[in-house]
């Protein structure tokens, strides 16, 4: 059985504490995409962790976690983070990278940099980690896949010619240093030896253990909104974030992917510029920052304040459509228990309209929230397990939501712990 993880929105929706608490009967965790320019937050019996590479179910001794063809690996940042947990008493993981998977290098973050510094005020938000260049390099083909890095003469010959491309771009467009050929090719000569005990062909791999009857969890970065096809673009990332990409990215049939796990949070969040059309502001937003997720509402890569808003059913309805949703988690609902009344965004007002379907980029960008406003329920609700317990405004709540959206909500998350989660049941 494969699960996909994914999230409905603009990423941050505690994908990682799902994937985290599944990975328990799972055999396997692919991350399929994105680099390490987010974070997924963790917290479970050894501590509270942000990773940016390895998958969420990393905690488990019994599980290999995989660093599928999809995502752009930043091989230093990996094994840091590798040696970051272990240092910290978890056990050695398991680990295997993609053969196929393609090398975020040292000139791509550079680049994301100085594309941002000249961009100024029209900026794209970025994590500044080097991303949208290396997606760039990838389809223009002048990319560096794992599986070059074992083959010198290959190397030395596209190390060269792509020296004389970024170095027009350096010189006449950036008026940066320009890159040296032979410092490069060090460079991924010790990549070679970082990363070479980790190397599989990983769709092999993959087929071998479906073919055993294994369990495996794949793993996505990101929300819907994020994706540079169905997303609020040009504000998204650059590889998809959708589940159906989870078959290429980890390099298995489509076909077996027989459950979607959508993560929504109980109100909305993102880091990053782009349409927000629930967004709220002031000390409203606030206070709802510093009581949100685990320690508040910063970015696990950036550190730097989210945006939140009320929950955004138009948005997430959307999000979960494309996704292709068989269950969605939702999350952080203990958040919310500080409120009397919690507005929920039911609609966009744009050119004198009310609409229910998310609109193209264009229209969001001067669409407003539509609200319902529903009773709080003013209490803590963490440390309850059976959702017939949780306060009668709770859960109407929680049903409300799920009659906006048209999904089922089979997973409460009312904590940050794994075992904070109220499974539920929907005829």
């Amino acid at each position: 059985m494969v699960k996909a993880i994914v999230g409905a929105n603009w990423g941050d929706e505690g994908k990682g504490k799902i994937t985290d608490m599944l990975a328990k009967e799972a055999d396997i965790i692919v991350r399929f995409q994105g680099g390490a320019n987010a974070g997924h937050t963790i917290v479970n019996d050894y501590g509270k962790f942000a990773l940016h590479t390895l998958p969420s179910g990393v905690f488990y001794g019994h599980t290999t976690s995989i660093i599928g063809n999809g995502v752009a690996l930043d091989i230093p940042v990996l094994i840091e983070e590798i040696q970051s947990i272990t240092d910290r008493g978890v056990p050695a993981p398991k680990v295997l990278v993609s053969d196929r998977a393609q090398i975020v290098m040292p000139y791509h973050v550079l680049f994301d940099q100085y594309e941002e510094e000249r961009l100024g005020g029209k900026s794209f938000g970025s994590t500044k980690s080097g991303i949208a260049p290396f997606y760039s390099d990838k389809f223009a083909k002048i990319g560096f896949q794992v599986s070059e890095l074992f083959y010198d003469d290959i190397l030395k010959e596209k190390v060269k010619r792509v020296c004389e491309l970024k170095n027009v771009l350096l010189e006449h467009l950036y008026h940066k240093p320009l890159l040296d050929p032979d410092a490069l090719l060090a460079t991924l000569q010790e990549y070679r030896e970082l990363v070479a005990p980790y190397v599989c062909d990983v769709s092999l791999y993959l087929d071998k253990a479906l073919k055993d009857g294994k369990n495996i969890l794949l793993e996505g970065q990101l929300g819907t909104l994020k994706d540079p096809d169905h997303g609020i673009y040009p504000m998204v990332t650059s590889s998809s974030t959708l589940a159906a990409y989870g078959a290429v990215g980890a390099g298995i049939p489509p076909y077996e992917i027989g459950k979607i796990i959508t993560v929504c949070k109980a109100y909305s969040s993102a880091v990053g510029a782009g349409a927000f059309v629930s967004e709220i502001f002031g000390e409203e937003a606030e206070e709802l920052r510093r009581r949100g997720g685990d320690g508040g509402e910063y970015g696990a890569k950036t550190g730097r304040p989210r945006r939140v808003g009320w929950f955004d059913c138009v948005a997430s309805k959307y999000g979960l459509r494309l996704q292709g949703t068989t269950d969605v988690a939702f999350t952080v609902l203990d958040v919310l228990g500080y409120l009397d009344e919690i507005p929920v965004c039911v609609g966009y007002e744009a050119d004198g309209e009310v609409t229910s379907d998310f609109p193209v980029t264009g229209k969001l960008s001067h669409a407003k929230p539509v609200l319902k406003i529903l009773p709080g329920w003013k209490e803590d609700i963490r440390g309850i397990r059976e959702y017939e317990k949780l306060p009668e405004n709770c859960r109407k709540y929680v049903e409300f939501i799920e009659g906006q959206i048209g999904y089922p909500i089979t997973m409460v998350s009312n904590g940050p712990g794994r075992e904070d989660i109220i499974y539920r049941s929907v005829l």
